[in-house]
């Protein structure tokens, strides 16, 4: 018998990651800055120049443009529920480029303009999925059944 995940695949939040876990439950979206050369990387780690000492964690813009993407069509285990079936390569503004999920209106496009939402997919666990630019609908999409955040980004659940 599996068991639910909380998070996409094997993603679980360590030690390494767990401010950009927070961040995201904030919804605010976090890269990691190299301090000697003020390069943005994603997944945090280690500069290619400068190696692991300067590296912190920085609030990004949330925005960028599609460089690329696929669209996945199997079926995954139940760890991975309620995921987009679309997979994208974002540059953000700052620089990085990061992978995601992508969820729009219409067919995804090279250079289009995207920006970060805070999908909420289970009890206080809440992951970035980029979206069109302005696309309210899409970014405020939640599974069934899960409730909008409240004011300290927890989910509100009715009595």
């Amino acid at each position: 018998m599996t068991t639910f995940r909380p998070y996409p695949g094997d993603v679980v939040a360590d030690t390494a990651d767990a401010v950009f876990w927070q961040a995201c439950r904030e919804e605010r979206y976090l890269v990691s800055r190299c301090s000697d050369c003020d390069r943005h990387l994603w997944p945090a780690g280690a500069c290619p120049d400068h190696g692991m000492a300067g590296m912190t964690w920085v609030e990004a813009s949330g925005r960028g443009r599609l460089v690329s993407w696929t669209v996945v069509h199997q079926d995954y285990p139940s760890s991975f529920r309620g995921a987009p079936d679309t997979t994208a390569v974002i540059e953000l503004e700052e620089g990085a480029f990061v992978h995601s999920a992508l969820s729009c209106r219409g067919r995804p496009s090279v250079g289009m303009a995207v920006e970060v939402a805070f999908h909420q997919i289970g009890d206080g666990v809440v992951i970035p999925v980029f979206c069109t630019v302005g696309d309210d609908t899409v970014r405020d999409h939640r599974p069934p059944g899960v409730p909008p955040p409240g004011p300290t980004g927890e989910g509100v659940r009715e009595p």
